[in-house]
């Protein structure tokens, strides 16, 4: 059983890599062609920024081990290392530290591609990247050692199965500070109206969706931490159910707004649905599991449309997808979630999981926002005004992404 469960594990870490694929795909797609290289090339970073940040502090930030249990804060040293027992199931009966740590590393690196797609198109590469890492090694790991690292969130009750606020919350409230600071792109408004940028190729973006909906099988089913049939078979009916009925969701609310069948819109509701279930897929019933998704699916739409009003630009809808959804699926553990405390270990309480989405909340909103001014006074945060016209692809790496496409379309 210890072969098959780390098989699964690294399986699962495989198809969570592959979410990165679809992120870059679905933001590309949901933006326009002469930026395209410029969310690429944040892309492969965030990545490998979040690895190589995650081995040389996050992990240990995020489990320092059980003499912090109860804890705000713990830290177990720099770099990884498994020694002998780390190699074995003395470690864990269900992997081995480095199946660990590579399976929490690819969830650390999602948290941070969250707020590249909420800050395209105008925000400089080097600040971004430099924000990126301060966000992986540190705010990140605290937060999700306060749950997944038995901090205090854990010994409150708060439940959060695999990340709708320990990574999508935390993702969409550096997105949500990120895109206000910047402001909005060139011609996003006028006279205080928000004007629709088209994405330059949709069948990328729904591409990129597809990946993401796959993804979230190891996502989601990797976060059982073992390969017991009935529990992972559960997650992945729960959270295919949320996928499908977060598209319905944002279909209709979205014909009844535009009077369109918008596959944008039904795209980020399935990524919607998807976010709100990552919560409670392991104790929301199919019944539960259809009525989170269908809401999280409206909730996108609603959100983006008020986003829009706020006059905050966030170009592929990550805050609404990510904070708003993210936000609805860890209460909803609270409303839909049913599971024995004794197996469990705390009783599913909304009180409790509202607890954790407020103390996330500010945690992450407060962290955002000081990065983001330390990084706007040694570099600044935003391209000139000449540059964003032209696109970053020409200004910041001298190439573009299709053969033939001028530079200096200004649309």
């Amino acid at each position: 059983m210890f072969r098959i469960n780390n098989t699964w594990m690294m399986v699962a870490t495989f198809l969570v890599f592959i979410m990165h694929l679809g992120f870059a795909g679905l933001e590309s797609g949901f933006t326009r062609a002469k930026n395209a290289v410029n969310i690429l090339f944040k892309n492969v970073s965030i990545l490998c920024i979040g690895i190589l940040a995650y081995a040389l502090v996050g992990f240990n930030l995020m489990y320092p081990g059980d003499q912090f249990a109860g804890s705000f804060f713990g830290f177990a040293g720099f770099g990884i290392g498994a020694g002998s027992a780390g190699l074995t199931s003395a470690y864990n009966e269900g992997y081995t530290y480095y199946t660990d740590f590579l399976f929490q590393a690819m969830f650390a690196a999602t948290a941070a591609t969250i707020i590249s797609g909420a800050v395209a198109e105008r925000i400089k590469m080097g600040s971004f990247m430099l924000f990126a890492t301060l966000y992986v090694a540190l705010a990140y790991p605290i937060v999700g050692m306060w749950k997944w690292g038995g901090g205090w969130l854990q010994e409150l009750g708060f439940h959060d199965f695999a990340g709708s606020t320990i990574v999508h919350g935390v993702g969409g409230w550096g997105a949500l500070v990120a895109a206000w600071m910047l402001g909005p792109r060139l011609g996003k408004f006028i006279d205080g109206k928000p004007r629709p940028i088209a994405g330059h190729s949709l069948p990328l973006a729904f591409i990129g969706a597809f990946l993401l909906w796959l993804g979230w099988f190891g996502f989601n089913g990797g976060s059982v931490l073992s390969a017991d049939p009935g529990a992972v078979s559960l997650v992945l009916v729960t959270t295919n159910l949320a996928a499908a009925a977060g598209a319905l969701g944002a279909l209709v609310v979205s014909y009844l707004a535009s009077k369109t069948y918008d596959l944008g819109m039904v795209l980020n509701g399935v990524l919607g649905g998807l976010v709100a279930i990552t919560a409670g897929a392991d104790v929301i019933g199919p019944t539960g599991s259809v009525i989170v998704g269908l809401a999280g699916g409206a909730l996108v739409v609603l959100s983006m449309l008020a986003i829009d009003r706020m006059g905050i630009d966030d170009p592929v809808g990550a805050v609404s997808v990510h904070l708003v959804c993210g936000v609805w699926g860890t209460l909803a553990v609270g409303i839909f979630g049913k599971a024995d405390p004794a197996v469990l270990g705390y009783s599913l309480s909304f009180t409790n999981q509202l607890i954790g989405v407020a103390a996330c909340g500010v945690f992450c909103a407060i962290v955002s926002f000081v990065f983001l001014t330390a990084v706007k006074m040694i570099a600044g945060l935003r391209v000139d005004q000449e540059e964003e016209l032209h696109g970053l692809d020409a200004a910041e790496h001298g190439i573009e992404a299709y053969s033939g496409l001028p530079f200096s379309a200004p649309n």
